[in-house]
């Protein structure tokens, strides 16, 4: 990709905004980065630094004026298409691709990516590790916080790179090859920014759309969304499945998690030494071992890691305990089916403290385990006005139903006070987190804070 002497349109500040801005200009690019926002709403980012190199800043009110003689935008991830300046930007045949394009172009070494509506982080975050016993040089980046286009360029050549991957990162994505790419769920999630489920799975398959028949694709074979897509993929496809023993793949075999190819079968390790767990996490170690496999490590070596890896922060992450009651932050469920897959790790007794930016999803799955495993639901944020009806609409007791407003702090001194051993208390909201964050990490943070303050 040439960039000396562009002009270079970057929308969207952000981690994946400043990262692309950067870029372009060390490569020689004329480079503007506008977001709409006013620079004093976007106090958590140091725009000095882009000063300092000599990109252009515009805030606000995004005009035509800004594709004057514009070569090529460049898109944050949470900036869709739909917006006006993009769809001139369309029309004038001016090319817009995402940041995670940018990296693709930019990478010397294979990119192995992963998307999905739920896992994504700690299959990544795995992979990583997993990659590190076959290659000396390997990033990980993309919606895990780090700008991919950084990571492809540290990565260089002769490495590796495992990426998570958004649906909104594909959505102006049209080129983006990976040599493995894998599909871990598809449940609904993000129709606000989609419109539609349909709208949704198609920005997911565009990770393998691009994969040629050296290359591999990984689905969940017990999800009978992601099973059917092996139809559309012109790929090496392999499946990985908790439920069901495979001719080819990765599965469970009775208690042992083994991979099954080329007519030899390997044993990895078993569930009780897996060091994540709960049943999502298993499949979530069988897609991450199945891709590290694919990229030459060896059963061995993807075994001990397997073993050590404990998880990330914010996914079902032990707190504390007091007085014999655990706390545990699990705010990266930003969705029902990820507070669901919480919720099935505990068998019972549990204090829920639920709720924040509401993604308007069905609740009926979510609430009739609610009601079965969950002994009171603290609620919080935006949502808990529809939260509370709908539970009490599948017959949660209503006494057993707190509100603690925009405050974390009240949530767990609530739970606090009720909670007695053998209960735990779990942050797994089932809701984005901007009503009162600026991302799970941050409330997950909030949480933790709250906890050992008590």
């Amino acid at each position: 990709m040439e960039f000396q002497n562009k002009k270079i349109l970057v929308i969207g500040a952000g981690i994946s905004g400043f990262a692309a801005a950067k870029i372009a200009k060390k490569f020689g690019a004329n480079v503007t980065l506008s977001d709409a926002k006013n620079e004093s709403d976007l106090k958590k980012y140091n725009f000095d630094e882009l000063r300092e190199v000599g990109i252009n800043l515009k805030f606000g009110a995004q005009n035509e004026e800004l594709l004057n003689g514009v070569d090529l935008i460049i898109v944050s991830p949470a900036v869709p298409l739909r917006i006006p300046i993009l769809q001139s930007a369309i029309q004038k045949n001016i090319s817009v691709i995402s940041e995670v394009e940018l990296a693709y172009n930019l990478a010397k070494s294979p990119i192995f990516a992963i998307t999905g509506t739920n896992g994504k982080t700690t299959t990544t975050t795995l992979l990583g590790l997993l990659l590190e016993t076959g290659y000396k040089k390997v990033g990980v980046g993309g919606n895990i916080g780090v700008a991919l286009s950084e990571v492809a360029l540290e990565t260089g050549a002769g490495g590796a790179i495992a990426a998570e991957i958004s649906s909104y990162q594909m959505e102006a994505t049209n080129n983006f090859k990976p040599h493995i790419s894998a599909i871990l769920n598809i449940t609904p999630d993000h129709l606000k920014r989609h419109g539609t489920m349909a709208v949704y799975q198609e920005m997911k398959e565009k990770i393998f759309a691009q994969e040629t028949a050296e290359d591999f694709l990984v689905l969940n074979y017990d999800d009978e969304i992601v099973r059917e897509i092996k139809n559309r993929a012109k790929c090496k496809v392999l499946y990985f499945s908790r439920k069901k023993i495979l001719d080819e793949g990765a599965y469970l075999d009775g208690d042992k998690l083994v991979i099954n190819y080329g007519g030899k079968i390997f044993e990895l390790c078993t569930v009780d030494e897996l060091g994540i767990k709960g049943s999502h996490n298993v499949e979530n170690a069988l897609c991450a071992a199945l891709m590290a496999f694919l990229a030459n490590c060896t059963a061995e070596n993807i075994g001990r890691v397997l073993r050590a890896f404990t998880g990330v922060e914010h996914r079902i992450e032990f707190v504390r305990e007091i007085d014999g009651v655990k706390y545990y932050n699990d705010s990266k469920a930003t969705n029902t089916d990820s507070a669901i897959k919480a919720l099935e790790t505990f068998s019972g007794n549990i204090i829920l403290i639920a709720g924040g930016d509401d993604k308007l999803t069905d609740l009926t799955d979510f609430l009739q385990l609610v009601k079965k495993r969950v002994d009171y639901l603290i609620l919080v944020g935006d949502a808990a006005a529809r939260f509370k009806s709908e539970a009490l609409k599948n017959n949660f007791p209503a006494e057993k139903i707190l509100e603690a407003g925009y405050s974390m702090e009240k949530a767990v001194e609530l739970a606090k006070n009720i909670a007695k051993a053998p209960q735990v208390v779990l942050l797994s909201p089932a809701c984005a987190s901007f009503d009162m964050y600026d991302g799970f990490e941050q409330r997950g943070k909030d949480f933790k804070r709250s906890v050992n303050a008590l």
